[in-house]
């Protein structure tokens, strides 16, 4: 029996389904009503929904977010909406994808969440990944969910010719994540894994320098560890390879009014405060001081 979560007046009367007519075609923020084409496990621990949206949700590109207003998995209101970094972007088939762990209340009541249900959302949010003209091949490192927000990078790499080699990290196989993803789009990857130790600095230090000998690391990208965006900015340094890292932050509004997702960073030697959510989530990966 499909559960159903009908979202309040104020949000039926102005979020976009699929098929409707945008009244605003030139903003670059709206709220949508997707509908849930499915809700399914990958593993243990990460579920991915794929949503039916109106088209100018699929705008959106690798890097940013969207603003999820969760229902509640106990009958108390989910007061505030979760920022959730966009997996992947299907526009043949209209669709939008998100992948992550129900462990919160809001993601709890997401996971509850069945084929033909409406899920509100607000977005694309934030400032995404980019490729820099003349740019072969790059690098992804990540950990974790974090992967989920770097496997858009394989599309938007396959759409501007780009190589990407992509290490991913994980506690043990059955947490290995993205990794399908990745290399349905040409990628090559790497599994680095705590279980048999090949995910230490030590160990992936050597993949990089092997790859940055090959001429295959012309930038680095990475989310999900503070080690290993340490091990990038160390090694960025050191041969003078360009980085994007992208943040993780606890939000609130999702646009920068509420200041709750600041995070410090360094420029030229200088300490500064930065929105995660407006001037980020992907920043200049020396500039970031870590998690």
């Amino acid at each position: 029996m499909t559960m159903s979560f009908e979202p309040c007046e104020k949000y039926t009367n102005s979020a976009l389904r699929a098929g409707d007519v945008d009244p605003y075609p030139q903003r670059l923020v709206g709220e949508f009503l997707g509908a849930v084409v499915s809700n399914d496990w990958v593993n243990k621990e990460y579920k991915l929904i794929v949503l039916a949206v109106h088209a100018r949700a699929l705008e959106a590109y690798a890097g940013q977010f969207f603003h999820l207003l969760c229902p509640s998995p106990d009958g108390a209101e989910v007061w505030m909406r979760r920022p959730m970094s966009i997996y992947r972007i299907d526009k043949k088939a209209g669709h939008l994808e998100f992948l992550y762990k129900a462990e919160g209340r809001g993601t709890r009541g997401m996971a509850m969440l069945r084929a033909g249900d409406e899920f509100n959302i607000a977005g694309p949010l934030g400032k995404g990944f980019t490729l820099q003209p003349g740019w072969k091949h790059i690098v992804v490192l990540g950990r974790g969910v974090g992967l989920a927000t770097l496997a858009p990078l394989s599309q938007l790499a396959a759409d501007n010719g780009v190589g990407v080699t992509a290490i991913l990290s994980a506690r043990n196989p059955d947490v290995v994540m993205s990794k399908a993803l990745f290399e349905s789009y040409g990628a090559r990857t790497i599994t680095v894994l705590d279980t048999d130790k090949t995910s230490e600095v030590s160990n992936v230090e050597k993949i990089l320098e092997g790859l940055i000998a090959e001429k295959k690391a012309d930038a680095f990208f990475t989310c999900g560890s503070s080690r290993l965006l340490a091990l990038m900015q160390r090694l960025g340094k050191k041969h003078n390879i360009p980085g994007q890292v992208a943040m993780e932050q606890i939000m609130v509004c999702g646009f920068g009014a509420c200041y709750v997702c600041m995070r410090t960073f360094e420029i030229d030697g200088v300490k500064t405060l930065k929105r995660v959510c407006r001037d980020g989530p992907v920043f200049n990966m020396q500039e970031a001081v870590g998690w």
